[in-house]
């Protein structure tokens, strides 16, 4: 596949988790993250876009998200757990990001906040009309999806270097 052909970041936030007393990397889903996380599924089938890899952080919450958003999709992409999205800042975010091969044209990485959001605004060099104040006054809700589009080779994703074409949260 040429490095300049049409490309998507579909940046998932894990749905809404629970706080048993259990470590942060074990928490489960809450009862509205079981719910949300399926709808999230449905608007991403809807959406037409079709990731041929994801990439999900091994925390269980963030497991718990993909499984329930995967059984919605007509098509299942590889998926990829990465101990390395649990808790990444912006800089390994992209570090993973720019270890996608060039064959794969949609990629989507489930995570975490502060650093999805983070990364969502930082790649989003413009965006279409509200997305961004959109993404911005929900602060990257629970559930939530960012895609960013880019033309180019998945090494040379940085800072700005695509448009936010979608923000959606099932209950923004």
């Amino acid at each position: 596949m040429s490095v300049d052909v049409p490309r998507n970041i579909i940046i998932v936030r894990h749905a809404k988790a629970d706080w048993p007393e259990v470590p942060d990397h074990e928490r489960p889903l809450a009862e509205r993250g079981r719910q949300d996380a399926p709808v999230t599924g449905r608007w991403l089938a809807r959406s037409g876009l079709q990731p041929q890899l994801a990439l999900c952080s091994t925390a269980v919450r963030t497991r718990e998200t993909w499984k329930l958003i995967v059984s919605e999709l007509p098509e299942r992409p590889r998926t990829v757990y990465d101990e390395r999205l649990y808790e990444a800042s912006l800089g390994e975010l992209i570090a993973v990001v720019n270890e996608t091969p060039d064959d794969v044209a949609d990629l989507l990485l489930v995570g975490h906040n502060p650093g999805v959001h983070a990364l969502a605004d930082a790649l989003a060099g413009e965006a279409a009309d509200g997305t961004l104040e959109h993404m911005g006054r929900t602060g990257f809700a629970t559930s939530g999806v960012a895609v960013i589009a880019f033309t180019g080779s998945w090494k040379s994703v940085e800072h700005g270097v695509g448009r936010l074409t979608a923000y959606w949260a099932p209950r923004s």
